[in-house]
């Protein structure tokens, strides 16, 4: 056998290895999904309610937006 013979029986090889490895991780990943799921039913994870957060607002941050911006405007037009 030459070098290149031999080569292309090691890319072959290391392929198939590669393809069986890809294979056999998909058929478990599709086995751990449904069990997963079997296990979420017969032991499903409490849900927490989000409550929502109240918006403080105070006139004098309002105030202070409004004027930063007044003085934005103010320094562009002049």
């Amino acid at each position: 056998m030459n070098n290149l013979e031999i080569g292309m029986a090691l890319m072959i090889i290391g392929v198939g290895f590669v393809l069986a490895f890809l294979w056999l991780m998909i058929i478990f990943m599709g086995w751990m999904s449904k069990a997963v799921a079997y296990l979420n039913k017969i032991f499903p994870e409490p849900v927490e309610e989000v409550k929502k957060a109240v918006k403080k607002t105070s006139d004098n941050v309002e105030a202070a937006i409004a004027l930063a911006i007044a003085a934005i405007r103010a320094k562009r037009h002049q």
